[in-house]
């Protein structure tokens, strides 16, 4: 049997990097033509949006442990590669995500109450998809990779030039839905984006226990190029995000990008992480925070950190405090908001079920009421 062609993946023995851990900045002579817009502006940018992220991340995860919220799903270490994503592609680009997105959806308009609704309870969805150009939260591990591609597949049929993104971690690679939606974006040439973020785990699952090779390999037996980047390195996602989108754009067809990262919280707050994994290891990924990195380099090029810092501090405090208010203003929805936007137009059995459950709902209902 011959082994998946490694010729198709850039990154294979070390991910690509521009950013080193201490903020240097490095040569990479496929990334760095990518990266001519970048200044003092694109950088400090960046850091603020990776800042209010996290602290999007920290207020939600209080807000769940008081009680607020059901669940809440942790992004924090992983701020690079969902930025570094969605300040490369286009507003009309569609992103179809997974449950941990919440960078992506802050880059879209998604605001406070909308992030946070699906979490608390009070909705089945979150936002509307077609006016943020995002799916609300995917649960079901790789699903949205066949979305993905099918609305690709869709684009290519109308015409259009926007393009779709897959959103999903390491351990969707091992579902059959994620393989199923690299079979059919290969095969009709859809322009499509795979954007893993190797996280380190499935859950309690370490990625070395899942693949035995790195999952930037996977897609090279549907004959789709990968490219593995260090995903705590906010200008190299950037770079590998331009590259993916222009080849698709252009009729290159589908590109599976690995952004190598980590999960520093949980899976979910209902989820205890210190069962499987240990202290040296968060350390061993703490130093190499992609907001840390992306604030020495600032702080190397004379930049005015302290005043950058302070525009963060000031935006954060204030995004917390909406997170906070929206809380407030979110109550259960009433009961037959349950058949709606269930499907694109309603037919004889879902009025049906509608009925019933209104029969129902009065026959609960106090006499006299």
């Amino acid at each position: 049997m011959s082994p998946p062609d490694s010729s198709l993946v850039e990154g294979l023995k070390e991910p690509l990097q521009v950013l080193a851990p201490d903020g240097t900045r490095t040569a990479n002579e496929l990334l760095d033509p990518h990266l001519g817009d970048i200044d003092e502006t694109v950088l400090t940018d960046l850091f603020i949006d990776m800042s209010i992220v996290r602290r999007i991340d920290t207020e939600a995860v209080a807000l769940q442990r008081q009680g607020e919220l059901g669940l809440w799903p942790p992004l924090l270490g992983q701020e690079g590669a969902q930025i570094g994503l969605a300040r490369a592609i286009n507003d009309d680009d569609f992103i179809f995500s997974s449950y941990r997105e919440q960078a992506l959806a802050w880059c879209r308009g998604v605001e406070p109450a909308e992030m946070l609704s699906v979490w608390r309870g009070t909705t089945f969805s979150g936002w509307d998809p077609h006016r943020r150009h995002m799916t609300t939260p995917q649960i079901i591990i790789g699903a949205q990779a066949l979305h993905a591609a099918g609305y690709a597949m869709a684009i290519t049929g109308a015409g259009g030039s926007e393009i779709a993104i897959a959103c999903f971690g390491d351990g969707a690679t091992s579902q059959g839905d994620l393989n199923e939606g690299l079979v059919f974006a290969s095969a009709f040439n859809a322009p499509v984006v795979f954007f893993c973020q190797n996280n380190q785990y499935a859950i309690s699952e370490p990625v070395a226990v899942q693949s035995r090779v790195p999952l930037a390999l996977r897609p090279t037996g549907f004959g789709i190029p990968s490219l593995r980047v260090d995903g705590n390195d906010v200008l190299a996602v950037r770079a590998a995000t331009r590259i993916a989108a222009d080849r698709a754009r252009s009729g290159g067809g589908p590109t599976f990008i690995e952004a190598v990262t980590y999960r520093m919280g949980p899976h979910t707050t209902s989820d205890d992480p210190t069962r499987y994994r240990d202290q040296a290891e968060l350390e061993h990924w703490a130093a190499r925070c992609p907001i840390a990195r992306v604030e020495s380099h600032l702080e190397s090029t004379g930049a005015p950190i302290e005043s950058i810092r302070a525009e963060a501090r000031i935006r954060s405090d204030a995004v917390a405090k909406d997170l906070r208010a929206a809380i407030t203003t979110m109550t259960p929805p009433p009961a037959h908001t349950l058949f709606e936007q269930v499907y694109a137009s309603e037919h004889a059995p879902l009025r049906r079920q509608r009925r019933e459950a209104e029969l129902l709902e009065a026959s609960l209902a106090p006499e006299g009421s």
